[in-house]
């Protein structure tokens, strides 16, 4: 990819490109093979910016590739249908990314909520377009139709300790995916906007983003400078918060509780990205007996195979590509991590990835080697081990611990 970029810059941009012509950069020339295929690559790479990290030179082929994307959708209307048409335009229209609208959203926590109570005892309400709470708390609308347990996590979480937060039924407040930040500056502010302008007509201080290292780049990063002004809101990650009510030991936890090996996944997008490195693995060290690095591990670690939009993208080979190619270093990492208890089918090995896409791209993983059947190799994200360690749960809060 980058040697195409150069090529056609030296024919093109360079005096001598200019005077020889065709004999600098020959062996590409611009027309829609080639541009068919720059676009293409450009989506093949997963934006974990590890190369930038480890290049001598500090190249960093992430921002190249989104400058490339962003080319091609802004100035040629060119992006691939699960990002932009199921993606963005889906959002913006019902008001989630997966076209849950407001009602269904509402149907589905009262859903929740009936499970909670049913499976767990818990009579705990989700607030609701709470006006004036300290914070909104934005899920990855994925977790409440694919990983429901994740939200329930949260609110039980936060009933033990009562702390003042909100959930919103309005768009963009109950869905904090923005497909924009993978390929259209123009979409990205759209939603990011819409997810200030919720938590603004809510009055809370401060937004709070869950298990989603998409959104934590989409919200506090990108959309942090994409929104001005008193339009903006503060936002912030849940990882320090959870650390703290560990810290501060206002969560009675038992770990024996989680007596299983666990191994932490380090998402690109929160841990490389933006620095947040120790508050999730404190919590896995105060509540998990077992827990062990991946190795590389931190802003080391490799990605999960799935960013940048690999994980939706379903076209053409790229999800045989994911499970076979980009997806190999982590299979590999998961497997060297529990290489001491892989014989021991009984026993439990958990993948705790605290972000909604690389669950996805994880769970893709362990499917296609059937890691989960052959080895009893789980995964899910940080609050569902929080959970089970809670000393007031009566009953396991993973399902895989109750067989």
């Amino acid at each position: 990819m980058q040697r195409v970029l150069l090529n056609e810059s030296k024919k093109y941009f360079t005096k001598s490109g200019k005077l020889l012509g065709g004999f600098v950069g020959a062996d590409i020339d611009v027309n829609w093979e080639t541009i068919a295929r720059l676009g293409e690559l450009a989506y093949r790479c997963n934006l974990c910016r590890r190369c930038a990290q480890t290049c001598p030179l500090g190249l960093d082929n992430s921002l190249l590739t989104k400058e490339i994307r962003k080319i091609l959708s802004q100035e040629m209307g060119i992006a691939p249908l699960p990002l932009h048409t199921k993606g963005t335009v889906l959002q913006i229209k019902t008001g989630s990314s997966t076209g849950v609208s407001k009602p269904a959203f509402l149907d589905t926590i009262d859903f929740l909520e009936e499970d909670m109570e049913e499976k767990y005892g818990l009579k705990i309400k989700f607030p609701m377009d709470k006006k004036g709470a300290d914070f909104l708390l934005i899920h990855n609308a994925g977790e409440y139709m694919a990983w429901p347990e994740n939200p329930i996590a949260f609110a039980i979480l936060f009933e033990e300790i009562g702390l003042n937060y909100t959930l919103s039924s309005e768009i963009a407040g109950y869905d904090n995916v923005n497909y924009g930040i993978w390929y259209d500056d123009f979409q990205a502010k759209t939603l990011a906007s819409l997810q200030m302008k919720v938590a603004k007509d809510l009055g809370v201080n401060r937004i709070v983003i869950a298990e989603c290292g998409h959104a934590h780049k989409a919200s506090a990063v990108v959309g942090d400078r994409m929104v001005n002004g008193d339009e903006k809101v503060s936002v912030e990650s849940c990882l320090p918060l959870l650390w703290d009510l560990v810290k501060s030991k206002r969560l009675k936890l038992d770990p024996s509780k989680n007596n299983f090996p666990v191994t932490l996944h380090d998402p690109c997008n929160y841990v490389r990205g933006m620095g947040i490195v120790e508050p999730q693995r404190n919590v896995l060290k105060a509540s998990c007996p077992q827990f062990r690095e991946m190795t590389p591990h931190g802003v080391d670690n490799y990605c999960c195979g799935g960013g940048g939009g690999f994980a939706i993208t379903n076209s053409m080979n790229f999800s045989e590509w994911r499970n076979k190619v980009s997806s190999r270093m982590k299979f590999n990492q998961i497997l060297g991590a529990f290489q001491d208890s892989m014989d021991n089918i009984t026993l439990p090995k958990y993948v705790c990835a605290p972000c909604s896409n690389c669950k996805g791209a994880i769970r893709d993983i362990l499917e296609f080697n059937e890691t989960t059947t052959k080895f009893n190799v789980q995964y899910g994200g940080l609050v569902e081990l929080m959970v089970n360690a809670l000393v007031s749960m009566d009953k396991p809060f993973m399902e895989f611990l109750e067989e």
